[in-house]
C-alpha cells in the first residue's frame, strides 16, 4: 500500500520549518526584495537551523545524521512557503556541501566539509546555469581540457548564488565527451566574478556571473578525484530541490488567495462564491498537490538510490510550468491588488517566473 503519511521525525521538521518561515522569513521577505540583498544576521539565523551541518559526517565536525532527500523536500517546501528567495539563499550552500559528502574524494571531504560546520553562515555555490535562453544542463558550453596532470576550464556560468562572497564554486563542465564537476576556489587565476546580477525575481538572493578564462586546476579539484562524479545524479538532486521550492511558493499563493477571496466583496457577495473564482482556486490547489506528489516521488527514488533521472525531470518541469500558472492565477484572483506591493502575490509571481526558467527553456 502506498502511503504519503509523514514519519514522526518529518512532522517535527515540517512544523519547525513552517514556524521559522512564518515568523522569520515571511516578515523579512519584502524588505530583502526591495533592498536586493539578505542581511548577514538573517543568514546566520538560517544557518542555526543546521540544514547543512547536521547532514555532514561527525568525522568532519557535522551532526552525522543520515540525509533524506524526502525530508529535505519537505523542509524546502515549508521554507519556500515563507519566501522562495530566502529559502534558496538558506539552502544554496547545501548544493555544494552535499555534493562533497556524496561524491567528493577523501581529501576533498577533509578540506571542505569543516567549512560548513562553524557557527556562522558559510557560502559556497553550485555553478551550473549558463547564459542564454536555450541553456541545456546536459549540453554545456563550459569545457574542461586536460593539461598535464590537471585541467583547464573555459566558459561562463550565470545565476551563481553568493558570487559576491562564496569561498568555492562547484563548476560543472564538459570533459572528454562526458561531464564532470570541479571545485574552483574564489581566488583561482583566470576566474572573473561579475557584480551582483539584477534579476526579475529572487532579488533577495545575490547572484553573479562567473567568467572562466583558462582557469588551471590540479587533478585534485575534480569532484571525486580520479573516479570522477555522477553528474546526472547531482542534477537530479538539484531538480528535486527546485521542485520543492516551487511547490512551497505555489502553496503560499493558494493560502493567500483563499482568505482574500472570502473577504473581498463585489456586488454584495464574496468573490469566493462566484464560480469563476471558486473553480480557479480549486484548480490552483489541485496543481499544487500534484507538484508535491511528483516531488516526493522523485525524492523517494533518490533516497533509495534508484535511477531518478525521469522522475526528477518530470517533477521540475511540471512544477516550473504549473507554479507559474498558479502565481499568475493568484494575481488574477486579487485583480488590481495583485500588482501592488501591499500584497505579496506580485513578489511570488516574479519569484515563480525566475525559478521556472533556471534550466532554460528546453524540454529534456
Amino acid at each position: 500500500m502506498i502511503s504519503f503519511k509523514l514519519t514522526e521525525e518529518q512532522e517535527v521538521v515540517r512544523e519547525a520549518m513552517h514556524e521559522f518561515a512564518e515568523q522569520v522569513l515571511r516578515p523579512a521577505a519584502r524588505d530583502c526584495d526591495e533592498a536586493s540583498q539578505v542581511s548577514p544576521e538573517l543568514l546566520d539565523q538560517t544557518w542555526e537551523l543546521g540544514l547543512v551541518s547536521t547532514a555532514i559526517p561527525e568525522a568532519f565536525g557535522g551532526g552525522g545524521e543520515a540525509r533524506s532527500p524526502v525530508t529535505n523536500a519537505i523542509l524546502a517546501e515549508e521554507l519556500a512557503w515563507g519566501d522562495a528567495a530566502l529559502a534558496t539563499a538558506a539552502l544554496a550552500p547545501a548544493a555544494f556541501a552535499f555534493a562533497i559528502v556524496d561524491q567528493g574524494s577523501d581529501a576533498q571531504r577533509e578540506e571542505l566539509l569543516p567549512l560548513f560546520c562553524g557557527e556562522r553562515f558559510h557560502a559556497a555555490s553550485l555553478a551550473w546555469v549558463e547564459p542564454g535562453a536555450l541553456f541545456d544542463p546536459l549540453a554545456l558550453q563550459t569545457k574542461a581540457e586536460p593539461k598535464g596532470s590537471g585541467f583547464v576550464l573555459s566558459g561562463a556560468k550565470s545565476f551563481v548564488p553568493f558570487g559576491d562572497r562564496a569561498s568555492h564554486f562547484l563548476v560543472v563542465a564538459r570533459n572528454n565527451g562526458s561531464h564532470d564537476a570541479f571545485v574552483v576556489p574564489r581566488d583561482a587565476a583566470g576566474l572573473g566574478i561579475s557584480e551582483t546580477e539584477k534579476n526579475l525575481g529572487l532579488r533577495a538572493l545575490p547572484t553573479s556571473t562567473l567568467e572562466l578564462e583558462r582557469v588551471e586546476l590540479p587533478a585534485s579539484a575534480r569532484l571525486g578525484g580520479e573516479a570522477g562524479s555522477d553528474v546526472p545524479r547531482l542534477l537530479g538532486h538539484s531538480r528535486a530541490g527546485l521542485a520543492a521550492l516551487m511547490t512551497g511558493l505555489s502553496r503560499a499563493v493558494v493560502d493567500y488567495a483563499v482568505p482574500y477571496a472570502k473577504e473581498r466583496r463585489a456586488f454584495d457577495q464574496a468573490i469566493a462564491q462566484k464560480q469563476g473564482i471558486a473553480f480557479k482556486i480549486s484548480e490552483m490547489h489541485i496543481e499544487t498537490e500534484c507538484m508535491r506528489w511528483l516531488t516526493w516521488k522523485a525524492a523517494s527514488q533518490l533516497e533509495q538510490g534508484l535511477d531518478a533521472r525521469k522522475s526528477t525531470h518530470h517533477a521540475r518541469a511540471y512544477a516550473a510550468q504549473q507554479s507559474m500558472w498558479v502565481a499568475d492565477e493568484g494575481v488574477q484572483v486579487l485583480g488590481g491588488h495583485g500588482f501592488i506591493r501591499e500584497h505579496p502575490v506580485e513578489l511570488w509571481y516574479r519569484n515563480a517566473r525566475t525559478l521556472g526558467v533556471l534550466e532554460g527553456t528546453l524540454a529534456l
